[in-house]
C-alpha cells in the first residue's frame, strides 16, 4: 500500500481507503462486513470512511465493532454529519445543535474517543457558515476530531470555508466528492480551488457504482445481488446504466488487459493519477473484491493509455458542473 498526505496537512492516509456507504448495516450481512474490514487491514489499508446517515447510523456501529481492539493510532477514521439521523427538525443540517449532538453519537457508535476527520456531508444553506465552522472548531479543540473536511461542496463554498478555518485556526484539509472516469465534474473548479486552499480529495465511487468493473453488460439485466438490483443503490447507479455508457465501458477491457490490470484496478488507478486526489474510497461486499482492487495502489498509467481512455469514453463522460442536489432545509 502506498500513502499520501491529505492535502497540505501532515496526516498520511492510505491512497486507497475503505468505505461502507451502501454495504455495512444494510446490503451486506455483518459477518461479511467484518471480513471485508479485516481484508482491508490485511492488504495495508489504514483509512476508513463512514457517515452517521449510512444505513440509518448502523454502518458506523458495524465499523466500530470491526475496528474494536485495534491500536487506535494505527488507523485513520473518518465520518460525516448533515443528513437526517432522526425525525426532528434539528436532526439534520449543520447547525451547532446538530453538529455537537451528532459528533457524540458518532463517537459512541464507533467506540472511539475521537475521529481523525469530521466532514460536513453537504453545504447547509439554512445555517450561517460561521455557526457551522465555530462548532467544528470547538470539536477540534475538545479533541473529538483532529481535522475538518467537507463533502460535495462547490469551489466557492470551499473557499468560504477555508477562509473561516484560517480565521479560527483549525485544520480544514479535505473535500470528498464523487469522481471517476465517468463523473469528472470536479476537474474544472473544485480541484483547482482545493489545491489553492490546501485540501486533498478523498474521492468516492471511483468505480462509478461498479459500472467500471465491466460487470454490467449492455442489453442484459444486471447480475443478481448487484448494486443495480438493490433498492437504495439502484437509484444512484441509474445514470450510468445506459447502453451507450455500458458499450463504451466494455471497450476499456482490452486497455486494462494491455496494462496488466483488471477493470476495477484500472478505474481506481485512473483517479489516483490526479495530483489533487489523496485517497480513493472503495467499498466491498466480499473480501476478494478488496484484494483485487487494492492492487491499483502505486500504479502509474502511461500518458498514451490515459489519452486512449478519454478517446473511448468520449461524450459519455459527465462533465456537467452541477453537484448532487441538496433538499431545501427551510422549516
Amino acid at each position: 500500500m502506498h500513502f499520501r498526505h491529505l492535502g497540505r496537512s501532515g496526516l498520511a492516509v492510505s491512497e486507497i481507503s475503505f468505505g461502507n456507504w451502501l454495504t455495512h448495516g444494510s446490503q451486506v450481512e455483518e459477518d461479511a462486513a467484518l471480513a471485508c474490514v479485516k481484508a482491508a487491514q490485511d492488504v495495508g489499508i489504514t483509512t476508513f470512511d463512514t457517515a452517521d446517515v449510512y444505513a440509518g447510523t448502523r454502518a458506523e456501529s458495524v465499523l466500530g465493532r470491526a475496528l474494536k481492539g485495534q491500536r487506535r493510532a494505527g488507523y485513520e477514521l473518518f465520518t460525516k454529519v448533515f443528513w437526517p439521523t432522526g425525525p426532528g427538525k434539528n436532526d439534520w443540517g449543520l447547525s451547532r445543535k446538530h453538529i455537537m449532538e451528532s459528533i457524540d453519537g458518532s463517537l459512541s457508535r464507533l467506540q472511539t474517543d475521537y475521529v481523525d476527520l469530521y466532514q460536513a456531508h453537504r453545504f447547509d444553506t439554512a445555517t450561517p457558515l460561521e455557526e457551522t465552522m465555530v462548532a467544528f472548531a470547538d470539536i477540534v479543540r475538545q479533541g473529538k476530531a483532529h481535522y475538518i473536511g467537507v463533502s460535495e461542496w462547490t469551489a466557492d463554498q470551499i473557499r468560504q470555508g477555508a477562509a473561516l478555518a484560517r480565521e479560527l485556526r483549525i485544520p480544514f484539509v479535505s473535500s470528498q466528492p464523487q469522481y471517476s472516469m465517468l463523473w469528472r465534474v470536479i476537474e474544472e473548479k473544485v480541484i483547482p480551488a482545493s489545491l489553492e486552499e490546501g485540501l486533498g480529495q478523498i474521492v468516492w465511487s471511483p468505480l462509478a457504482m461498479g459500472v467500471l468493473t465491466g460487470k454490467y453488460l449492455p442489453g442484459q439485466p444486471p447480475p443478481a445481488g448487484s448494486r443495480a438490483t438493490d433498492p437504495t443503490g439502484s437509484r444512484f447507479i441509474a445514470r450510468f446504466m445506459k447502453d451507450d455508457v455500458l458499450n463504451r465501458v466494455q471497450q476499456l477491457r482490452p486497455l486494462a488487459q494491455q496494462a496488466g490490470l483488471t477493470m476495477a484496478q484500472l478505474a481506481v488507478a485512473w483517479v489516483l493519477q490526479n495530483k489533487g486526489v489523496s485517497s480513493a474510497i472503495i467499498g466491498a461486499s466480499r473480501p476478494e473484491q478488496v484484494h483485487d482492487t487494492v492492487k491499483a495502489s502505486g500504479v502509474k498509467l502511461e500518458a498514451e493509455l490515459m489519452r486512449r481512455i478519454d478517446e473511448v469514453l468520449g461524450p459519455v463522460v459527465e462533465r456537467n458542473p452541477a453537484l448532487t442536489e441538496v433538499p431545501d432545509r427551510k422549516i
